[in-house]
């Protein structure tokens, strides 16, 4: 009998289109399927809201291997040496695993491999969270693209989606089972308090795959017109599935595609798969965006201490209802509208002139899809500091996008219910609404809901000076 295959699960919690586990199935031997709660202090740790979806997503894949057979090995600490431990327990004579392209994970899983391979195993990495290697789209030149409509034009001529790969009806089990530890004891479900009751979304492979379906039949036709309307379900909601690897991008390609959507709305949509492998590219390429400035020209902008205002933008309490609408919606349930997502950040950035670090920070602790690669570059996307940034004098009028996307208020009546009983032209800027207006609704001003925390204008004008410091320094 074959000697067993390690398939060592990380963002690849799916059982369908999963190379690694193909890999080690044609071994004809038994599967021990691992997962590692990560403790390498080089890594990045996860936030709240990702060990949230974490803990549901792996019980549903231990379920998921259990009907087939199997089971899922949970084992919490230094990855390289609880691999090597299992090694040793089970006899393994080859580990398989899909990449992973966070800082630090090459170079470790470089050691991990040089390790194992002096031990006499075979080794097999492959690529299951991404359409293509990172920097394998490079200009004419070979450089790396900067700026994302080239980028995605030359990437789409080299992605390959190729045929479905169902899951196994079942899995070749070892003799004996190594030790597990239980899923609870990790504590990733939050206690003391339990802030979890409003998350959304059904984390496993099944529940990616009911999102993708629902999406492609009922929103994918109408994307374009859609996707920015917070109040409507305009949108995938695919981006934690895709993080965990609960489904791969090829999956999705192939069903956008095979959709009967208008060919216009399916390259809208697929384009913002490919934001994603911009900003992968940016990261493999320009160290942490997590961290640094992708424009070295940032590193002297001139960013304001304000913790309370920072405070007061992560509770939802600005003054502006759009903004706190999105910033409540995010707290409650670990997502936010992508429109709403630009709209908060640019005020963080633009009208509180506060470091673009702190939003990323904040989000990468409460997002469910909270992802080093697209945060970070879709943080300084906005900030101006990114490789194919926004302009910077692109400062987000809160008012104007809440009237253009928001025109009823539907979503800002939902997450900001003081409010709700103002009319649609009142509730964008309720300070500016008629005194009889707020007391019909309930409002006031200071009390049930807070003053604007800073003036449009003045927040615009001071914005656009700090911009043209470092425009002046760079020139």
């Amino acid at each position: 009998m074959s000697k067993p295959t390690i398939v060592w699960f990380r963002r690849d919690l799916r059982l369908a289109d999963n190379s690694a586990l193909e890999a080690a199935l044609r071994e004809g031997g038994p599967v021990i399927c691992l997962y590692v709660y990560d403790e390498t202090p080089s890594l990045r740790p996860l936030g709240g809201a990702t060990r949230w979806w974490l803990d549901k997503s792996l019980a549903a894949l231990s379920a998921d291997l259990e009907t087939r057979g199997s089971r899922l090995i949970l084992r919490r600490g230094l990855a390289e040496s609880i691999i090597h431990d299992l090694v040793t327990e089970t006899g393994a004579g080859q580990v398989t695993w899909n990449a992973c392209f966070d800082p630090g994970y090459a170079e470790r899983d470089g050691e991990i491999a040089r390790a194992l391979k002096g031990q006499g195993l075979g080794v097999r990495i492959f690529n299951g969270s991404y359409l293509l290697d990172p920097g394998k789209v490079v200009t004419k030149t070979g450089g790396t693209y900067g700026v994302f409509t080239p980028f995605w034009k030359a990437a789409i001529l080299q992605v390959k989606a190729g045929h479905p790969k169902p899951a196994p009806a079942s899995l070749p089990a070892p003799e004996a089972w190594p030790g597990s530890e239980a899923l609870s004891d990790w504590g990733l479900h939050p206690a003391r308090p339990d802030w979890s009751g409003g998350m959304i979304g059904t984390p496993g492979e099944a529940g990616a795959m009911t999102r993708l379906e629902a999406f492609v039949a009922k929103a994918l036709p109408a994307y374009g017109a859609q996707r920015d309307i917070p109040s409507r379900p305009g949108t995938s909601g695919l981006s934690p599935h895709l993080h965990f690897g609960e489904i791969s991008p090829r999956a999705i390609w192939r069903a956008a595609h095979a959709s009967s959507a208008p060919a216009d709305q399916r390259a809208k949509f697929l384009s913002e798969i490919g934001w994603r492998e911009f900003n992968l590219n940016i990261l493999n390429t320009r160290g942490d965006v997590t961290r640094r400035n992708v424009n070295p020209a940032f590193d002297a902008f001139p960013w304001r201490e304000d913790p309370q205002g920072l405070a007061a933008w992560q509770k939802g309490r600005t003054g502006y209802p759009i903004v706190d609408a999105g910033m409540r919606e995010l707290w409650t349930t670990g997502i936010m509208h992508n429109r709403v997502r630009m709209i908060v950040a640019s005020f963080l950035t633009k009208h509180l002139l506060i470091d673009w670090r702190h939003g990323e920070s904040w989000f990468w602790d409460t997002l469910t899809d909270a992802d080093m690669a697209s945060n970070g570059g879709n943080w300084q996307w906005v900030a101006g500091s990114g490789a194919d940034a926004a302009p910077y004098f692109r400062i987000f009028n809160p008012i104007r996008q809440s009237e253009t996307f928001d025109p009823e208020g539907t979503y800002i009546r939902r997450w900001v219910p003081e409010l709700a009983g103002l009319g649609p032209k009142d509730i964008h800027a309720p300070w500016a609404a008629p005194a009889l207006a707020r007391a019909e609704a309930g409002v006031k001003l200071g009390a049930t809901y807070p003053l604007p925390m800073v003036d449009h204008d003045m927040a615009r004008k001071r914005a656009l000076e700090a911009y043209q410091t470092i425009r002046k320094e760079k020139d």
